[in-house]
C-alpha cells in the first residue's frame, strides 16, 4: 500500500506532470526514427547525430540551469518553463513536414527538458521524506514511465486508423503535453537556502565537482563510462524490425519495455531504500548488459520481446535509483548541481554513444553497437562495485 506520508501533494502533481509529457513525448518518439528514415528518407547516421545532439544539448542545459536553481534559491520557475516549452515543440513537425521540423522539434524538446530535469528532480527530493528518496524517484519514474506506455499505445491505435499519417499524429500529442503545462503551474516550490553570492557562469556547474563528496564522484564517473556506450533507444526498435517486426510491433517492443519499467520502478526504489542503492543499480547494469547481448544475437522475433521486458527491468533498477543516491549525497542548497552535473556528463556521453552507434551499424555490422553497449555496462558495474558505497 502507497504511503501517503511518502507521496505527499507535491510528488503526485509531479508525477501527474510527467506522465502526461511523457505520454506526449512517448506518442512521437518512438515513430520518429520510422518517420525520419522512412517518409523523409533520412540515414541512419543522421539520426543518430540528431539523437546525439538533442541530448547534448539538453544535458548542457540540464547542468546550466540546475547550478542556476541553486543559486537563485528556487526551482519551481525552472520547471514551469520546461515543461511549457516541451508542450509547444510537438505539432511543429506536423505544422511543417520536414526533416528540419522533426530536428527543430526534437531540440525545442530537449531544450524544455534541460529547464527543467535537474531543478524538478532537487524539488522532487526536498519533497521526500528522510531515508525515502528510492521510493519518492520510483514513485516518479513509474508515473513518468506510465505515459511512456500510453503514448505508444495512443499512437499504435491511431496509426491502425490512419496508417501512415504521421503529421496529424505530431498535432495530437500537443494535447497532453498543453495539459501537463497547465497542471505544472499548481506545483509549488519548497523554499531552501540560496548557494552563496558569487558570479555565475555557464561553467559554475563543474565548481561543484571540485567540493563533491568522494562519493559522489566515483558514482557520476561510473554513470558517465556507461553513458558512454548507452546509445538512443530508438536503436532498439530498428533492430527489432531488422529481424521481421512491424512498425506497430517495434513500437508494441516499447510499450513493453516502458510497462515493465512503469510496474517495476516504484518496488525497485523501495528495494533500493532497504537493500542499499548499490546493489540495485549493479543489478540493473548487469541486466543492461544482458539485455545488449540478446539484441545483439536476435534472430526470432520473441527474442525481441524479451530482451525489451529485461531492457524494462534494467530502467527501472537504474534510473530513479541513481537520482535518489544523489539526492542522499548532496546537502539540499546544492541539490540542482548536482544533479545537473550528473546527467550533462551522461547527455554528452549518450552524443558518442549515439553517434557511434549509428557509423558501428552502417559501416561494421548492426550487431556491433550491441557488443559494445554490453561490454561497456559490464565494466560500469565493476568499477560501481570497486570504487563506491551506498
Amino acid at each position: 500500500m502507497t504511503d501517503r506520508k511518502l507521496i505527499s501533494r507535491p510528488i503526485l502533481l509531479l508525477g501527474l506532470v510527467s506522465l502526461l509529457t511523457d505520454m506526449a513525448s512517448e506518442m512521437l518518439y518512438p515513430i520518429a526514427p520510422l518517420y525520419l528514415t522512412g517518409t523523409l528518407g533520412a540515414s541512419l547516421i543522421a539520426v543518430g547525430l540528431l539523437e546525439g545532439v538533442a541530448e547534448g544539448m539538453g544535458g548542457w542545459l540540464k547542468g546550466y540551469f540546475g547550478a542556476l536553481s541553486d543559486r537563485l534559491g528556487t526551482r519551481a520557475p525552472f520547471v514551469r518553463a520546461g515543461y511549457t516549452l516541451s508542450a509547444l515543440s510537438k505539432p511543429l513537425p506536423g505544422l511543417w513536414p520536414a526533416s528540419g521540423a522533426v530536428a527543430l522539434g526534437r531540440l525545442a524538446d530537449r531544450l524544455g527538458k534541460g529547464l527543467r530535469s535537474a531543478p524538478r528532480d532537487a524539488l522532487l527530493a526536498s519533497y521526500a521524506p528522510a531515508g525515502a528518496q528510492g521510493r519518492a524517484f520510483g514513485f516518479h519514474r513509474a508515473m513518468d514511465t506510465a505515459g511512456a506506455v500510453l503514448g505508444p499505445l495512443a499512437a499504435l491505435a491511431f496509426l491502425a486508423w490512419r496508417p501512415g499519417d504521421y503529421r496529424t499524429l505530431f498535432l495530437l500529442a500537443f494535447f497532453p503535453g498543453l495539459l501537463a503545462a497547465l497542471c505544472v503551474w499548481r506545483v509549488a516550490d519548497a523554499p531552501f537556502p540560496p548557494a552563496p553570492t558569487r558570479r555565475f557562469a555557464p561553467f559554475a556547474v563543474f565548481a561543484y565537482w571540485r567540493a563533491a563528496p568522494r562519493d559522489y564522484r566515483r558514482l557520476v564517473a561510473a554513470l558517465t563510462l556507461f553513458g558512454l556506450v548507452n546509445s538512443s533507444d530508438a536503436f532498439l526498435i530498428l533492430k527489432a524490425k531488422q529481424v521481421g517486426f512491424s512498425d506497430a510491433a517495434a513500437v508494441g517492443g516499447y510499450v513493453l519495455y516502458n510497462a515493465v519499467y512503469a510496474l517495476a520502478a516504484y518496488p525497485a526504489g523501495d528495494l533500493a531504500d532497504r537493500l542499499g542503492k548499490r546493489r540495485v543499480m549493479c543489478w540493473g547494469l548487469g541486466l543492461y548488459a544482458a539485455a545488449y547481448v540478446g539484441f545483439a544475437l536476435l534472430t526470432q522475433a520473441w527474442q525481441a520481446w524479451a530482451c525489451f521486458a529485461a531492457y524494462g527491468l534494467y530502467a527501472a533498477a537504474t534510473e530513479g535509483v541513481s537520482k535518489a543516491w544523489i539526492a542522499d549525497l548532496a546537502p539540499p542548497e546544492q541539490r540542482g548541481a548536482a544533479m545537473g552535473l550528473q546527467t550533462l556528463l551522461a547527455s554528452f556521453s549518450v552524443v558518442v554513444a549515439s553517434a557511434t552507434a549509428g557509423l558501428l551499424w552502417e559501416k561494421a555490422h548492426p550487431a556491433a553497437p550491441f557488443w559494445v553497449a554490453a561490454a561497456g555496462a559490464t565494466l560500469s558495474l565493476l568499477w560501481l562495485r570497486a570504487a563506491t558505497r551506498a
